[in-house]
């Protein structure tokens, strides 16, 4: 009788009916991550370009623009947020359980993924970092490095301790050092399910993702003076991926009507948009919990609406399904014109054409790699590593 009641008590833990969870691919997800990369992207081009300086200042106040091309890694935060969300509702739906996944094809599944289009960026930058083409070089203080420190930086992205190594040596490249933020996703995918093995109790998986959160602002308060730390660091970082986490057992287990949905998602996208434009600066503490937060009610109200998205909304949806490739690649679409039209060459009206120019080659090229190698080669080898 007490295994029996044990049995129960786990089954009402873990156990969930694919009915309550979201359907495997959200629109509104969907558009959520691609408002994420969006914030990416004008990020990386206004550190180039600076498009806060222009005509287009005598119309929209300056300071409005940096605002909303300056804090970009709010979008990283959203990016993680989701992250959390995604694979533990996944695991939930394909295993039933947080304890229950199975590490193989967990691990088959992401490795299909990541790795394949992430090669492909290092085959890219790697060889033009060596020939010294200057935004996929290695260079500190104007200086470039020895050609030998190609090994520690890829072996750095391959395995997953970037950031712990601009930590130690500053920004270095400017196309790898992006890359910081896959080390993150990639060392919460490997160290999350197997915590779920272990802890296997609900109440134990919700407390290390409490105690996640707890810990981030803290570390981030520690380090406050220092953006190599408190953004890019592993503590600093994990509370936003806790809170997808949590959102995403949370919905497993309470369902809301539409109603209900749209008042969360019009609150959520109210303290997003406020968060994300009161900007980072002075906010390095609890400004990255805070927009964790919102997108994690974003999230939840979303999951249930049957409203059927805009055209503005699917052209971000688009660019959410493609956000991987476009992380990966639109860094070689602006290094290269960074490096062909330097900021000293380029007027203020040509900043606006310039960036046009940088968003369509960068989905240009991310569509293509999706379709063409990223798609082909991730079925083909979930196919031959995972076999259903």
């Amino acid at each position: 009788m007490r295994a029996h009641a044990d049995a129960g008590r786990r089954a009402r833990s873990f156990d969930v009916s694919p009915l309550s969870l979201p359907d495997k691919r959200s629109s509104r997800v969907d558009v959520l991550r691609g408002l994420a990369i969006l914030s990416v992207l004008l990020l990386h081009f206004s550190l180039t370009y600076h498009l806060a300086d222009g005509p287009w200042t005598v119309l929209i106040p300056a300071a409005f623009i940096r605002a909303l091309v300056n804090n970009g890694n709010y979008g990283v935060t959203l990016f993680f947020v989701m992250s959390g969300f995604l694979i533990s509702s996944n695991n939930l739906r394909r295993f039933g359980a947080l304890s229950a996944v199975r590490l193989s094809s967990f691990y088959a599944f992401r490795f299909a993924r990541i790795v394949p289009p992430l090669l492909l960026a290092l085959a890219i930058i790697v060889p033009l970092g060596l020939a010294h083409v200057p935004s996929f070089d290695n260079v500190q203080h104007a200086e470039p490095l020895p050609r030998s420190f190609f090994f520690v930086v890829v072996l750095s992205v391959l395995t997953f301790w970037h950031n712990v190594l601009m930590e130690w040596r500053g920004y270095f490249n400017y196309c790898l050092n992006i890359y910081w933020s896959l080390s993150v996703e990639e060392v919460f995918y490997l160290t999350f399910p197997l915590a779920c093995l272990l802890l296997r109790r609900r109440a134990l998986i919700v407390a290390l993702c409490v105690a996640a959160i707890a810990f981030a602002p803290l570390y981030r308060f520690w380090h406050r003076d220092d953006e190599l730390f408190f953004m890019y660091g592993y503590p600093a970082c994990f509370d936003a991926i806790a809170f997808g986490c949590l959102t995403a057992l949370l919905s497993a287990d309470v369902s809301i009507g539409e109603r209900q949905g749209r008042v969360l998602r019009i609150f959520a996208w109210l303290g997003i948009a406020a968060t994300y434009l009161a900007g980072i600066d002075r906010h390095e503490v609890f400004g990255f919990s805070i927009i964790a937060l919102f997108a994690s009610v974003l999230l939840f109200g979303a999951l249930r609406s049957a409203t059927a998205p805009g055209w503005a909304a699917r052209c971000l949806a688009w660019l959410g399904r493609h956000s991987y490739e476009l992380y990966l690649f639109h860094i070689v679409v602006l290094g290269a014109l960074r490096d062909l039209w330097p900021r000293s060459e380029i007027g203020a009206s040509a900043k606006l054409p310039l960036l046009a120019l940088f968003l369509l080659m960068s989905c240009a090229l991310a569509a293509a790699i999706a379709r063409y190698f990223a798609d082909p080669l991730n079925g083909w080898l979930r196919r031959r590593l995972a076999p259903t």
